[in-house]
This record gives structure tokens, sequence and C-alpha cells, in this order.
């Protein structure tokens, strides 16, 4: 695959393609059962369930294909400067060439434009490359899961103070 990946805002002619992406990724790694995200209402109308404030979703295409995307809201349940890091997953065929990266470091300036303090994700064993990422990224463990997300499934939480130091 060339590098030339683009970065836009979800449109409602994505979201077939997005939804695609979604139930073909997260089987790979055993999410498919229940408490997982690829049973959310959201799956199917990914650019409506993104249009409301302080929400997006940015979808990565290669060749005028969507090959992944990920997304920022409110946490559910969360304090009111929480945001979750929602649905970040890639085809195969687009891992491997940064755009992981440059994907998560989006999502995280409209965060904090957005004026949220701190950042929320959940993932499992098994999605060792997300988890480097998020590491890298300055993300750290979480022992026990935030929110109400209703991801019973999900068993790695992690969290990051979108806030500079003092």
């Amino acid at each position: 695959m060339s590098t030339e990946l683009t970065l836009r805002p979800i449109e409602a002619r994505d979201d077939a393609a997005m939804a695609a992406v979604i139930r073909a990724v997260m089987p790979e790694f055993g999410a498919d059962g229940p408490g997982f995200a690829i049973h959310d209402p959201e799956v199917n109308a990914m650019s409506a369930a993104y249009s409301r404030p302080r929400h997006v979703y940015f979808v990565v295409e290669h060749g005028g294909q969507v090959v992944g995307g990920a997304g920022i809201a409110p946490l559910d349940g969360g304090a009111p400067d929480v945001c979750e890091l929602r649905k970040m997953y890639f085809l195969p065929t687009a891992r491997g060439h940064g755009m992981g990266e440059r994907l998560l470091r989006h999502c995280l300036e409209f965060a904090r434009s957005a004026g949220f303090r701190q950042c929320y994700l959940e993932t499992l064993a098994g999605m060792d490359q997300a988890q480097k990422l998020y590491r890298k990224v300055g993300f750290e463990p979480l022992c026990a899961p935030m929110g109400r997300t209703g991801h019973f499934g999900c068993d790695r939480w992690y969290a990051l103070n979108l806030t500079p130091p003092a």
C-alpha cells in the first residue's frame, strides 16, 4: 500500500464502509460477542452519531476506499471533561504505515479543542499494536473501566491527561 492515506471527517456516504471495517476488524481480535462495540447501534450510522457537539469521527481513505477510522465523544456516564476515544480500527492493509498515530493525535487535538481534560479508551488483550501506540502517545493503563460504555467484553482500559503539566 502506498503511503497516500487521507484523513477526513466522516460523511453519510462513509457509513456503510466504516461499518464494514468495524465488522471485519473486531472479529479478527475475538471482539464479536456480547459486550463489544461491534454491537453498538451507532455502527450503522456513524456520521449521524458523531454529528453532535463535542463529537467527531475521522475516516482514513486510501484510493477512494475507507480503510479505517476513529472518533472522540463524551464518555457515557463520565465527568463532563472526560472524553472517550471510540472505534479506532484499521483494515490489515492500512496498518503499519503510521496512520494510526497520525489519526490518534488528530483525535486528541480535537478533544483538547473541545475542552476535554482527560481521554479514556477501552481495548482488549490481543490488540497489542494498538496498546503499544496508546502507551507511546502517553496513555496510562487503568485497573478498572470508567463510565458506562456497556463494553464489558473489554479487559484493558487507558486514560490520558489532556492538559499540559503546570
